[in-house]
């Protein structure tokens, strides 16, 4: 039994690397998407598009680009005090957690974009 627990043990640990690999990759493609979703933004809100968030409505009215950087910055920040809560195992969650809504919003503002150009 006792080797069947270190080889247990093994396994997770080829895991964790693993885990670590796709964190990076996902805190990647949050950093592209918070990018992408910025300028799609402001790109559609110049064209004439309006912001349906009214939380990034009332941050870009407010303090324009500030204020979208400022609420971007606090969504990260807010993951990124998560993360420390969370086993290894999950952590992929916080960042994939960030991205999958703004890859999406990313491409609603690029459909967006294209019904006005």
């Amino acid at each position: 039994m006792s080797s069947d627990g270190a080889h247990w043990r093994h396994q997770l640990r080829g895991t964790e690397y693993e885990m670590d690999d796709l964190e990076r990759v996902l805190w990647v493609v949050v950093a592209l998407s918070l990018v992408g979703d910025i300028v799609t933004t402001f790109v559609g809100l110049n064209l004439g598009l309006s912001e349906s968030n009214p939380i990034a409505l009332y941050a870009i009215e407010g303090w324009g680009l500030l204020g979208m950087l400022a609420l971007k910055a606090f969504a990260v920040g807010v993951g990124l005090c998560c993360r420390p809560l969370l086993p290894k195992a999950y952590a992929p969650i916080i960042p994939a957690g960030l991205a999958l809504p703004w890859v999406i919003a990313v491409f609603i503002n690029l459909y967006m974009i294209s019904t006005v150009v």
